[in-house]
């Protein structure tokens, strides 16, 4: 199957996203409880509008300062400043994405 992604991604085609779980359903209301994600599957017309993925790694790397903060998420684990100084930086790297 990974070979089809593959082929069909070379070739151009958008692929989708499309996801299977189980949960409870309360009738009268339509909310759902305690749902569980079994599969997210690739598929070329997806489950619901724009299920689309972004290349959020690639993206990142490609961004000014996104190698930085590449590697300052790595050298994070155990150091309270850096970590926060990260979040700061995601959070604003984040926004330059929406403009």
């Amino acid at each position: 199957m990974g070979q089809l992604v593959k082929t069909m991604l070379e070739s151009g085609v958008k692929l989708g996203v499309s996801s299977r779980g189980s949960g409870e359903v309360n009738e009268s209301t339509g909310n759902v409880a305690g749902f569980e994600i079994v599969t997210v599957d690739v598929v070329a017309q997806p489950s619901a509008p724009n299920a689309y993925p972004k290349a959020i790694y690639e993206g990142l790397l490609n961004m000014r300062n996104g190698h930085t903060v590449l590697e300052m998420a790595k050298e994070a684990s155990g150091n309270v400043k850096v970590q926060k100084y990260l979040k700061d930086e995601v959070m604003r790297l984040i926004k330059d994405l929406k403009i």
